[in-house]
């Protein structure tokens, strides 16, 4: 029996980590992601078109006290991906 692949696009520690979280609250805004990841305002940005990209992320900016906010939730797509990369990974540890 053969390994399962690993999603690209998940298979980055940044986007990982971005889905990880998201998983656990819902829907973060991008500054609790900067905070959590402790990633660079550029490369967060960056990972987060990817992810959207690829349809596992949908991004809603808006305002939130006459700041800019952007607030990043998964979409179905994305959490089914996550799901089968968790299901990959463990069937590597097997």
């Amino acid at each position: 029996m053969g390994f399962a692949p690993l999603d690209p696009v998940l298979h980055n520690q940044l986007r990982l980590a971005v889905v990880s979280l998201l998983i656990a609250v819902d829907e973060a805004d991008f500054t609790y992601l900067l905070e959590r990841t402790g990633a660079t305002r550029g490369n967060l940005s960056v990972q987060l078109t990817k992810l959207k990209e690829a349809g596992y992320l949908e991004i809603t900016k808006g305002y939130k006290d006459n700041y800019p906010n952007t607030r990043c939730r998964l979409t179905k797509a994305g959490i089914k991906a996550f799901e089968r990369y968790v299901k990959a990974i463990k069937g590597y540890l097997q």
